[in-house]
């Protein structure tokens, strides 16, 4: 598998460098992609959104038939690892949509990606360590090419353990229900809030009790509840944190 920023150098003796990185931590809808794209377009770090991945890998093990909407189907580790190995994935800012487009094999899948269900498949991919293991080192190996915001569940645990800045974001599973529902009702969908909390809640159980990398702070990690803070309150808290860690913000 190949990952591409059209924004960075490949030349080869950048990757013995190590460049900063701050980690944002936590749970789906808790408000990390928002805070992460800030952070990188304020610092111009390249921004790293280590769930797309996994949702990516869900996507396409979907279409490829290895994964079914029945979560009780048996799902072949190794078959998971060989699609993993043969994607070409490209994330490319996108300054109209404030996010970042994400290609596969020339497809754009940015829709697809943050699709709902694709989340669940994600979340089921993310339990088989050689497929955790073949995504470590593609994310380990961002961080020798520019400074880095890296989104995820165990950015600061285990794929940065040295990160400069950790930071843990969560809020209630019914805030983040409410805030999905909300983002669905905006795109014209149909969105049933219980569906979604129970959704939800599964998927936190899985990330939180899987024996490979489950998702909890850093022992130095800011935990900070967003369930009552919006998306500026959050941002400015999360840049006080990173200045405080000499982290050089222009404004």
């Amino acid at each position: 598998m190949t990952v591409t920023n059209p924004n960075t150098s490949n030349n080869s003796e950048m990757t013995s460098l190590r460049f900063p990185v701050i980690c944002i931590d936590g749970p789906s809808g808790a408000g990390k992609g928002t805070v992460t794209w800030r952070l990188a377009q304020a610092l111009g770090y390249q921004l790293l959104d280590s769930g797309a991945l996994y949702r990516i890998v869900g996507l396409k093990a979907f279409e490829a038939g290895l994964i079914t909407a029945d979560a009780n189907q048996a799902i072949d580790e190794m078959a998971i690892l060989a699609l993993t190995q043969s994607l070409e994935i490209a994330f490319v800012p996108n300054n109209e949509s404030g996010r970042v487009d994400i290609i596969v094999n020339g497809e754009a899948v940015s829709e697809q990606v943050r699709n709902e269900t694709i989340g669940g498949y994600a979340s089921q991919i993310a339990v088989f360590p050689k497929v955790r293991q073949a995504l470590l080192k593609l994310q380990q190996d961002m961080a020798s090419r520019s400074g880095l915001v890296a989104d995820g569940r165990d950015m600061g645990t285990v794929v940065f353990s040295d990160a400069d800045v950790k930071v843990f974001l969560t809020a209630s599973a019914e805030a983040r229900a409410e805030r999905r529902v909300t983002q669905l009702l905006n795109a014209g969908q149909t969105a049933d809030f219980e569906a979604i909390l129970t959704t939800i809640k599964a998927r936190d159980n899985r990330d939180e009790n899987r024996t490979t990398s489950p998702s909890k702070p850093a022992a130095d990690a800011l935990l900070l509840d967003s369930s009552n803070l919006d998306a500026d309150a959050v941002y400015e808290q999360v840049k006080r944190y990173c200045q405080d860690k000499g982290i050089c913000f222009n404004s």
